[in-house]
């Protein structure tokens, strides 16, 4: 019998560029104070979770909170490019607003989840599927029977998300994909399974403030 692999799934702390809508993609922008704090509760509450391995996207606002989650288990954490956001070429350090205002077509084509479409220099959502569901495969076959973290962006949990629900690339997005929201998922050699979603307990409840605790 194959043995699962569970999976938790972390988006990083907010960044001062989630806050001005600025598309970051895989520029390097590291968390804000708001972020940082954001990233030591998620630490705190999966620190009595029996971590076997933690992968984090190579850019800074994964990798710091990354550090937080590993902090509790005296754990490494691996670097792993391919959990990078997806590239979005030209449209990187753009606003929505922007975007909408100056290129109009490309915008109606990105807004739509046209799986083809990519932005100069960037990813389509089919080669971004591709890579994310590929590495997190790889990653997720390394440890049988094991719980291992993912700490990535908001593009690599909306990828996870369909694929653990079987749904298409642009099915309208129901689902939220907040900063250190903890998303729980099961992966075999089958493909990935959703256990629980969204969980942001952590980021509301003061019984996990190093204050009271």
């Amino acid at each position: 019998m194959e043995e699962i692999t569970r999976l938790i799934a972390v988006r990083h702390g907010e960044t001062a560029w989630n806050v001005d809508t600025r598309i970051q993609g895989q520029l390097d922008i590291g968390l804000n104070a708001t972020g940082l704090w954001q990233a030591r509760r998620v630490g705190q509450a999966l620190a009595h979770e029996d971590i076997g391995a933690i992968y984090a996207s190579d850019l800074s606002r994964a990798w710091q909170t990354a550090q937080e989650i590993a902090r509790p288990h005296g754990l490494t954490v691996h670097p792993e490019p391919g959990l990078r956001e997806r590239a979005f070429g030209h449209f990187e350090g753009m606003s929505f607003a922007e975007i909408e205002a100056t290129l109009p077509d490309q915008a109606r084509r990105w807004r739509e989840r046209d799986p083809e479409f990519e932005p100069e220099g960037g990813e389509s959502l089919l080669v971004f599927r591709e890579r994310v569901t590929r590495i997190a495969s790889k990653l997720a076959a390394r440890h049988p029977g094991r719980l291992v973290v993912l700490v990535a962006h908001g593009g690599v949990m909306d990828v996870l998300y369909r694929a653990a629900t079987r749904q298409d690339l642009q099915a309208p997005r129901t689902w939220q994909l907040g900063n250190a929201a903890i998303n729980r998922m099961l992966w075999t050699p089958e493909g990935f399974s959703l256990v629980g979603w969204s969980d942001t307990a952590h980021l509301v409840d003061d019984a996990l403030d190093e204050t009271t605790s």
